[in-house]
């Protein structure tokens, strides 16, 4: 059996073969714990400085203000949860009700202990309305929280304009950057974010490992107490394997960045010059402020999980909604929030390629989507086309 074609990137990107090779030092024979006096630990803890100042380079930061977390979940989390606490007199939250589960429910975690959260709304494209956003920004506001690029439709929000309104509010903003980073360059000298999340599995690297931005000057109270790592923010044995991943992975990112996007973007017009000529199949989100490499389509008379299923079964590995939620069919709250019905938002897919991804690869795909498509609208009682 031939190996399928993964167009599933922005639910996990395969592992570069460069940074499992800076992973390997670390994974096996005599490793050391980066917390360690002697020569082991002092070369481990080498390891996690030298990924941090990569990191630190990649979003345009200093190397104090890297934390290295278990993903882009936790990162979230310490942020939300420890900006909340950090400023226990404000007792209000504005987050756009597009969020990540990971922001999502650590604010409604907070609701529910008396916290009063203003959910934001988009537009049919996704977008947060700056205006609307100012408006709900209150004197005990303790955090605002808008992601960068939403992981499901793939629109970009207006963070340098939000970030620029808090600051003048004097609120602190956090920023779930997890999809954005590796394809929308970040400089965190210039844009006035207070925290930002990324994970290791979307940019190339390895699963397991994340980092969070924390603005020198911003005060977030830890969630996780034990041994002191990460400057007592984020306690925990260091996972040096996978940090150094980390630390590989977004100094390629940076470096690679601009023929990456260029490739994909050509890539992702290439999927929707193909499938939206097949009726009552359109683009979701933003047509033009969108990340490089996210096609989502609506597919009408058609359920997502069906047509997930059969492209699979053809060969082609593609999402229905989000990967980073199990359990449960539920309607995407993202696709709610931008207007879909119920019904509507259950016939949606979301097709994300990557860097490696090649032409041939693109054209076989229109092809098998457009005899999936039509072999499920003929079994469907959800089409009368």
């Amino acid at each position: 059996m031939s190996t399928p074609v993964y167009l599933d990137n922005a639910a996990t990107t395969p592992l570069d073969s460069r940074v499992l090779e800076a992973m390997l030092p670390h994974l096996g024979g005599r490793r050391g714990n980066a917390s360690s006096l002697h020569a082991s630990g002092a070369a481990a803890l080498d390891a996690v400085e030298e990924a941090r100042a990569s990191v630190a380079a990649f979003m345009g930061a200093e190397p104090g203000e890297i934390f290295f977390t278990s993903g882009g979940t936790e990162a979230d989390n310490i942020a939300v949860l420890g900006l909340a606490a950090a400023s226990p007199e404000n007792q209000h939250l504005v987050v756009s009700r597009i969020e990540h589960p990971a922001v999502r429910q650590a604010a409604e975690h907070l609701g529910r202990i008396g916290y009063e959260v203003s959910w934001i709304g988009v537009n049919e494209e996704g977008r947060v309305d700056p205006e609307e956003f100012a408006a709900a920004l209150r004197p005990d506001t303790a955090l605002a929280a808008v992601m960068w690029a939403n992981n499901e439709v793939g629109t970009v929000q207006p963070v340098e304009e939000l970030a620029v309104i808090c600051e003048q509010r004097g609120v602190p903003l956090h920023v779930d950057a997890v999809q954005a980073a590796g394809r929308i360059r970040i400089d965190l000298g210039s844009v006035p974010i207070a925290t930002l999340a990324i994970s290791g599995h979307k940019l190339y690297g390895p699963q397991g490992v994340g980092a969070l931005y924390v603005r020198r000057g911003v005060e977030v109270r830890p969630t996780v107490f034990g041994g002191g790592q990460e400057q007592g923010l984020r306690s925990g044995t260091h996972n040096v394997a996978g940090i150094a991943g980390l630390g590989e992975a977004a100094r390629l990112a940076a470096e690679e960045l601009d023929v990456r996007v260029a490739h994909e973007e050509a890539l992702r017009d290439r999927i929707l010059d193909g499938v939206c000529s097949i009726p009552g199949v359109r683009l979701n989100g933003h047509a033009r402020e969108r990340l490089s490499n996210n096609a989502h389509l609506y597919v009408e008379g058609v359920e997502a999980e069906g047509l997930v299923l059969l492209c699979d079964a053809i060969g082609f590995e593609i999402g229905s909604g989000s990967a980073c939620a199990s359990g449960g069919h539920k309607a995407s709250s993202v696709l709610l929030a931008m207007g879909f019905d119920e019904q509507e938002a259950f016939s949606v897919v979301r097709v994300t390629v990557g860097k490696d991804t090649s032409e041939q690869e693109i054209d076989g795909f229109v092809e098998a989507f457009a005899t999936a498509v039509a072999r499920l609208r003929e079994l469907s009682p959800l089409y009368a086309g």
